[in-house]
């Protein structure tokens, strides 16, 4: 790993991660890590991964249990005790073909508190992948004894830091200022094929108003859509009160969680869709004229470029998930996550002229564009090489 290499030149990549689906038809672990890997092998480099799983941990969140071994590309690592065993004893096992030995691979990138601290211990130049998990091992008391000593220093080794958004960037380099150089921004993307060409025609810009006249809530039905399991600090319960007895407006939710019964019991004028496949969110998505989800908490927010690929205005939490790509006023807005700035975020969409309401959506598409998975995979090796 220490031969100098080329951008173009085909690459053998070691990804180690947990949040990597074991098989494909999982549908408990997202498969955003899964989708960069995907792109990369469709761009000709060779990807090995390594799922170190904690078994405790796993069943907790109700995971598909896999024994330790080969799957594909994928070799899954089972262990009791959070990284107290011999990693590369482990992995140069005869269950698991690597490129051996190990100082073959071109790249060696590293995501989640699991998969940094495991590539830590092989002693070998890694990149470390930042998501809010692991801002919470670096803030939260409950790590300071051990977790959060371990993690400095794993990420004082790495190569290079892959933040999974501009908002974790920020945290990140407050508490670190020092990680400045060696520190970028590893957004997602969407596939390119569900990008909407029919931006400029919502239904509530049908031919009602006319140019530069009026604003999209006057005698109109704004279609606002939200799509999240359903979990306290999605904030799905504030965006119903926000959106409750507001003229013109249609909210449609889809998702489900222990706490539908209680979020229906606030407006019964708001539709509840239940969990829907991935093409009928879609599908719902291109219906609507806005999306919002104030959530708290988001590493990033695949369902945010799923909206604005779909033709929405789109909503996000201020220093949250995509919040830095979303920006406030030009390509959608963010709002506060409480009721009364929802509210205030809503009526302000309801009140744009048509000519604006078609700016924010042409400038959306042209942003959208710029977020595919290849070109996300792209940007990802590239800011690594930069560093490097």
């Amino acid at each position: 790993m220490t031969r100098i290499l080329s951008y173009n030149q085909v690459m053998n990549i070691l990804f180690i991660t947990d949040l990597y689906p074991v098989e494909e038809s999982e549908t408990t672990t997202p498969k955003t890590l899964l989708n960069f890997v995907k792109e990369w092998e469709k761009q000709g480099h060779n990807v090995d991964v390594i799922k170190p799983n904690f078994i405790l941990n796993s069943f907790l969140r109700g995971k598909p249990f896999y024994k330790t071994g080969k799957y594909g590309n994928v070799y899954n690592v089972n262990y009791w005790t959070p990284f107290w065993f011999n990693t590369t004893k482990k992995i140069n096992s005869s269950t698991f073909q690597l490129f051996n030995p190990l100082t073959n691979y071109d790249l060696l990138i590293a995501h989640m508190p699991s998969g940094i601290l495991f590539a830590d211990k092989l002693g070998l130049p890694f990149v470390a992948g930042i998501h809010n998990s692991d801002l919470t091992i670096l803030t939260s008391p409950l790590y300071i004894f051990h977790f959060k000593k371990r993690m400095i220093r794993a990420l004082k080794n790495a190569k290079a830091i892959a933040c999974r958004s501009f908002v974790i960037k920020d945290k990140l380099l407050k508490i670190f200022p020092e990680f400045e150089n060696k520190t970028f921004v590893a957004p997602s993307g969407v596939d390119e094929n569900i990008i909407n060409n029919n931006y400029i025609t919502p239904s509530c810009l049908l031919d009602t108003l006319p140019m530069g006249e009026g604003s999209v809530g006057v005698g109109l039905s704004l279609k606002i859509l939200t799509c999240a399991h359903f979990k306290k600090r999605k904030n799905i319960d504030k965006l119903i009160k926000a959106c409750k007895d507001l003229e013109g407006v249609e909210l449609t939710i889809i998702g489900d969680g222990k706490i539908r019964k209680s979020l229906k019991k606030l407006d019964k004028n708001v539709i509840f869709t239940g969990e829907l496949e991935p093409e009928k969110v879609l599908e719902k998505m291109r219906e609507s004229d806005v999306f919002i989800l104030p959530s708290v908490g988001e590493t990033f927010g695949m369902v945010y470029l799923e909206a604005m690929a779909s033709g929405c205005i789109t909503v996000c939490t201020k220093n949250d998930g995509v919040s830095g790509i979303i920006k406030d006023g030009e390509n959608g807005f963010l709002t506060e996550p409480t009721v009364e700035d929802i509210k205030n975020t809503v009526l302000r969409i309801k009140n744009l002229s048509k000519d604006d309401f078609k700016m924010i959506l042409q400038n959306t598409f042209d942003t959208i564009k710029e977020y595919t998975s290849e070109k996300a995979a792209k940007n990802y090796l590239q800011q690594i090489f930069k560093i490097f």
